[in-house]
């Protein structure tokens, strides 16, 4: 066993290694930690209350420790106790720039929702970030999303529907439900300028809300959600997956909205019932209103989005060159436009003309040929296979080594085959964060190139997947 001295530069080296990831909201968390000891295979610590042991080992446990076990070659076992007196914490709480005081009254310091409303709105509320392209005017309808439209532009204030409370809009990744949320605050703040309009991710909700637990600033957040609200839209709600705390806040939020008749548009991945971790009355009042879903959209709306994108961009695509695109990118309305995107910088740069060949040869660069892993599901069962493990191993909490391996391996190669984004493989695998996805595939990177152990596993199971190599 290592030294006292060893092991305290091993964990000062994993704390300033995590650290640099994310200097910021580290700071804000382990100014309520404190080191008890470590010996090398045990590492102790203190937490102001529950809420930051529980935040901490969630986001932050498994990167340390997997800094820990690469510096020394062991395995290490976390234990937590809570002690409300921490006299000696792992850093200092992050500065906050002193500022002199506005001439008018403005909501708490940052982090801030994203607030949308005109210029010439009240004191205090300032520009949001709505896309200016996300409008019902530049949302294409097909039998795939009708309902949803529908029900957007109730939620809008339109006259030509019943506006349902709650708006619940489930959906996959890249289907268009941002867009639909962007477009109702548009179409709101067109109708009235001055409206409170507070659009926030679950991610982001679930910032400020620790921001101001630890800030005591509960009563400016509660009243910047409930009173100082017209229209509160959240996207992703899934987020709030396994936050005791949170789903609280906002079950007291999404009550206070409704009984003051204001409306709520929220949009998932999943639909109410598949939610995990989510608490019945959560779930009960999501279905309460109107459960719209967005599914894949046919071919035919596939190559009107195509061409309104073009149309919008000011691009001139042929109907030859629209089918193309829609064919080749079939379950994800935003990479199809990306798609597209890049055909055009490609024509631009080049100077050639956006033509059927053209086109083709670009498409079998960004699009897999059909007979490729088109899914995560695909890639876990390989990998499941391969490793002898079931698919419930590889979804579970179980930390055991050979688990773990198997876990980020399939972690990996969803990142490198699909491009998926951390946060849906997160969700993918058991609804684990999606740092913990960013440090499995750095891991597996890692080993990858001096471990010729890992590389069998991984040309294996490419091999199995039809993988041509290329890494």
């Amino acid at each position: 066993m290592l030294s006292n001295l060893q092991d305290l530069s091993s964990w000062h080296e994993a704390v300033r290694s995590v650290r640099e990831r994310a200097h910021g909201t580290f700071d804000q968390w382990f100014s309520s930690v404190e080191l008890s000891s470590f010996t090398g295979s045990e590492l102790r610590l203190v937490a102001r209350d529950e809420f930051t042991r529980d935040w901490v080992k969630q986001h932050y446990q498994p990167a340390l420790v997997e800094a820990l076990e690469s510096r020394l070659g062991q395995g290490v076992e976390v234990k937590w106790t809570v002690d409300p007196f921490i006299h000696e914490p792992v850093t200092e709480p992050p500065r906050r720039e002193s500022v002199p005081p506005p001439a008018v009254s403005e909501p708490p310091p940052s982090p801030r929702p994203r607030v949308v409303a005109r210029p010439s709105g009240p004191p205090g509320v300032q520009l949001g970030e709505l896309n200016p392209k996300y409008t019902f005017a530049n949302f294409v309808v097909g039998s795939s999303n009708e309902l949803a439209y529908a029900a957007a532009l109730g939620s809008a204030g339109s006259e030509d529907g019943p506006r349902y409370n709650p708006l619940f809009i489930a959906g996959g990744t890249g289907l268009g439900k941002t867009h639909l949320m962007h477009a109702i605050a548009h179409e709101v703040l067109r109708v009235q300028p001055n409206a409170l309009v507070r659009y926030v991710s679950a991610e982001r909700f679930t910032n400020e809300f620790i921001d101001a637990i630890q800030h005591r600033t509960m009563e400016e957040f509660r009243a910047r959600y409930r009173q100082q609200c017209d229209l509160l839209l959240v996207d992703d709600i899934q987020f709030l997956a396994g936050r005791e705390q949170t789903q609280e806040e906002f079950f007291h939020t999404f009550n206070a909205l409704r009984d003051a008749n204001k409306p709520i548009v929220v949009t998932s991945d999943k639909y109410p019932q598949q939610l995990q971790r989510m608490p019945e009355r959560l779930v009960s009042r999501f279905t309460s209103g109107l459960v719209a879903d967005i599914q894949v959209p046919r071919l035919e709306t596939r190559v009107a989005i195509v061409k309104k994108k073009a149309d919008v961009e000011g691009l001139e695509v042929p109907d030859g060159v629209a089918v193309m695109l829609a064919q080749a990118i079939q379950n994800n309305v935003r990479e199809l436009e990306g798609a597209l995107i890049r055909l055009a910088a490609k024509s631009s740069l080049t100077g050639r003309t956006i033509d059927e060949e053209f086109a083709r040869s670009e498409l079998s660069v960004v699009a897999p040929p059909s007979s490729e892993v088109v899914s995560v599901e695909d890639i876990q069962r390989a990998v499941c296979g391969h490793f002898r493990l079931t698919s419930a191993d590889l979804l579970s909490k179980d930390r055991h080594k050979s688990v773990a391996f198997a876990r980020q391996v399939a972690m990996y190669l969803c990142r490198q085959r699909l491009r998926s984004s951390f946060p849906e493989l997160g969700r993918a695998f058991g609804n684990r964060d999606h740092t913990t996805v960013m440090s499995a595939v750095r891991r597996v990177e890692s080993l990858r190139g001096r471990d010729p152990e890992v590389n069998a596993h991984l040309e294996a199971i490419e091999k199995q997947l039809g993988a041509t190599g290329g890494h």
